[in-house]
């Protein structure tokens, strides 16, 4: 009852910070929605509202090459008041997403995964936040609120994936798999999640496992799951071309454009300078390259931190924050929102200091540069790359760091005698 009423007071101060932020200061999300750390041309609030007229009035709303989002939003959306008129029903569905992802976090933590798995218990178990800390690191993350005011769609893929942990931590295949395709769905790179959680919720279910013929057998269930994620993404990709009329179009409109990148658009990403420098005759080779990169983390952490699927999926979503096509701060606000599930690990990073100084200069500096290059005409585009290649800098120290953490809390966990000594890396 207590943890109840907690909770409550966490959510309603969480909702009611919000609110007070959409209806006394009514121009601020539609500022927050033209910036470019927090919108993306995939995830834009402007560019849905463009793809909803055209949808409103029996268009392709993937004419014109503005709108890259899913078609399953535009009906939802569509429910919804007109946003000039009642901003604040848009407000309130944002608001509630927000508060579903802060508690599946929540969940997550109850279910004890970053302490306790399957194969490895952290011998500092009892430093871990209790479920309401880590649901108020999240909720009162200055990035998660100014990406719920902002209103990109990019809250929509973080919170299935979210739920994909959560249920593949307790063990349930079915909801694990469906919330796992609507995230691939929205948004293409949650697809990579799949091996770690997979592992995550097979884990669980042979802790579970009463008697050890209910063990479930590893290749039936790769092959089970597999099979559902395919047919939950087939059956959404389904829907989506009866909703545009039976038409295949939004493919390239969605899914092309992140993974061919056509659209330049600066964002706090490390591919569009790049791209805009790159001679055409190198664009494919090069796009393949930073494409197998970030799917080359996939296996390599999840066989070596066996141990530890859900710190996989986390280390993933700090990677993915970094070297996806279309990064903002909303995929680093759900990679805060997972590392609070390891407040353990945080007395064994040793840059701790140094990582916040750079990504709070990161932080300020940035509207600053791209406020000189784009409207005070006294910088160029090397301005804000420079200043996103150090955001990127300190995102990728910090997954360094963490994974740094997590090898040395293994470390002493098999060596109990090592414990708070200097250990040496070679």
């Amino acid at each position: 009852m207590a943890l109840d009423r907690r909770k409550a007071i966490l959510f309603g101060s969480a909702a009611a910070l919000r609110v007070f932020l959409f209806v006394f200061f009514p121009t601020l999300p539609d500022l927050l929605t033209g910036r470019v750390e927090i919108s993306t041309p995939v995830t834009s609030f402007k560019r849905l509202q463009e793809g909803l007229f055209l949808y409103t009035h029996n268009v392709s709303p993937y004419d014109g090459g503005i709108f890259h989002q899913a078609p399953l939003l535009l009906p939802l959306f569509s429910l919804l008041p007109d946003v000039r008129q009642f901003p604040i029903a848009t407000g309130l569905l944002y608001i509630v997403v927000d508060l579903l992802c802060a508690n599946a976090v929540m969940e997550l933590a109850e279910t004890g995964q970053a302490q306790i798995s399957r194969y490895f218990t952290s011998p500092r178990k009892n430093a871990a936040w209790d479920q309401i800390s880590i649901g108020a690191s999240f909720l009162f993350n200055p990035f998660t609120i100014l990406t719920c005011l902002a209103r990109p769609t990019s809250v929509f893929s973080n919170l299935f994936i979210i739920l994909a942990t959560a249920k593949a931590a307790q063990g349930l295949s079915s909801t694990f798999t469906i919330a796992l395709s609507f995230a691939s769905y929205l948004s293409l790179y949650p697809v990579l999640l799949f091996p770690p959680l997979a592992l995550l919720c097979y884990d669980r279910q042979v802790v579970l496992s009463k008697t050890e013929s209910s063990k479930p057998n590893p290749i039936v269930f790769t092959l089970t799951h597999v099979v559902g994620l395919t047919a939950g993404i087939g059956a959404l990709l389904y829907t989506s071309y009866l909703l545009t009329g039976s038409s295949w179009e939004f493919l390239f409109s969605t899914y092309g454009v992140q993974l061919l990148l056509p659209d330049l658009t600066p964002n706090v990403g490390l591919w569009w300078y790049f791209f805009i420098e790159m001679f055409d005759s190198f664009r494919e080779f090069f796009l393949g390259v930073f494409w197998l990169h970030m799917a080359s983390y996939v296996g390599g952490l999840s066989f070596r931190f066996r141990k530890q699927p859900l710190f996989v999926v986390t280390a993933l979503l700090g990677i993915f924050a970094v070297y996806q096509p279309y990064p903002s701060i909303s995929d680093t606000g759900l990679y805060f929102g997972m590392l609070a599930l390891y407040r353990h690990i945080i007395p064994l990073m040793r840059y701790t200091f140094f990582l916040i100084a750079a990504l709070l200069y990161a932080s300020f500096l940035g509207p600053a540069f791209y406020y000189l290059w784009i409207y005070a005409g006294s910088g160029n585009a090397n301005f804000f790359y420079a200043i996103t290649l150090v955001w990127s800098l300190g995102l990728s120290f910090i997954v360094a760091d963490s994974l740094y953490a997590v090898l040395r809390d293994e470390w002493e966990a098999e060596r109990p005698e090592m414990k708070g000594k200097e250990a040496r890396q070679i």
